[in-house]
């Protein structure tokens, strides 16, 4: 049964034994789908690293049904993370804190803090709920896509990328379609290590101060997160960015010099260039840009592009989640 039906109540109780039992299983959020597997359980979450061929000091969110189950992890919570978690959740936003001695230790990569997360989608919150009747506190759910390569945001997207052999519990197309924000609450002063689609103005506000800088996802003395590497959501295809008055002009000298290639193009300026270049209209807000990205990404790769021109976004906040995943899709 490699695709299960989340609408489905017998098929989403077949899911969630699945999990129960320690087996793999992709699940739908409102981010982006996630490869899950039982957190409580270090064999089933060490396949979770080999299906995606993620190093194994790379953490993993792990997926709650509220802050109830959530303290189960934790050695102790933050008044930040409370206050985040009261805000936020359920909803697009990891917090990190201490991790419980003992307690999802592969989850944690090894690390004394743990990223926690209660999802906004209607078919992953049953699921989640489901699997904690039957004894499943919390489940490791990190992109269901092979490592570095651009999340999934449809069903279709997972099963490309695994195949048949991995059962996928099908939720439709992810609302939000980028990761969650990280807030790293283990120090005294909260640091937003990954932005999302969730404002920093907005994670300021509900904390009352100012947030911490980040370092490439690791601050000074604080814990690695997840899809903070530098180069990361890569498609097959190469990602170049260019400012809108000269995307244009670059992706023409591109497309003169190589007759033969295709190109895609993803921006809000129209190129009037020749050859073989595909575009697709960039929308000019940022939440229906992060819906789409990883999809239009995909959909260049299935059509062959060589390389990929994207329009770099505005510099303001609420464009910083798309912006992140695009220069990180650009580094190579």
């Amino acid at each position: 049964m490699p695709l299960l039906d989340g609408s489905d109540p017998a098929q989403l109780s077949a899911a969630a034994r699945l999990l129960a039992q320690g087996e793999l299983l992709a699940f739908p959020t409102e981010t982006v789908y996630g490869l899950g597997a039982r957190a409580d359980d270090d064999r089933a979450v060490a396949a979770i690293f080999a299906a995606k061929g993620r190093p194994a000091d790379h953490p993993l969110i792990v997926h709650v049904t509220g802050v109830d189950t959530a303290r189960a992890f934790a050695a102790s919570w933050p008044a930040a993370a409370q206050a985040l978690a009261t805000r936020f959740w359920p909803g697009p936003l990891t917090v990190i804190v201490p991790r419980r001695p003992g307690c999802a230790v592969a989850a944690a990569g090894g690390q004394d803090s743990i990223g926690l997360r209660c999802p906004d989608h209607p078919v992953a919150r049953a699921l989640l709920q489901q699997a904690l009747d039957l004894g499943v506190a919390g489940v490791a759910g990190p992109s269901a896509n092979r490592f570095g390569r651009v999340s999934p945001t449809r069903a279709a997207h997972v099963a490309e990328e695994f195949g048949p052999a991995l059962v996928v519990l099908d939720g439709g197309a992810c609302r939000e379609g980028i990761e969650s924000a990280i807030v790293d609450c283990t120090g005294a002063v909260p640091a937003l290590l990954r932005p999302g689609t969730l404002d920093r103005d907005e994670l300021q506000a509900c904390l009352g101060s100012t947030l911490g800088l980040e370092l490439g996802g690791r601050r000074a003395g604080g814990p690695r997160a997840p899809g903070t590497l530098a180069s990361h959501y890569a498609p097959r295809a190469a990602v170049q960015l260019a400012a809108p008055g000269t995307l244009t002009a670059a992706v023409r000298a591109v497309a003169a010099a190589n007759p033969g290639i295709a190109l895609g193009v993803y921006s809000r300026v129209v190129p009037q260039v020749g050859g073989r270049v595909l575009h697709r209209l960039m929308p000019s807000e940022p939440a229906r840009v992060a819906h789409e990205l990883f999809a239009v990404l995909r959909d260049f790769d299935a059509q062959g592009v060589a390389q990929v021109w994207v329009e770099t976004p505005p510099q303001d906040w609420a464009w910083e989640g798309v912006r992140d995943r695009l220069e990180r899709a650009a580094t190579r």
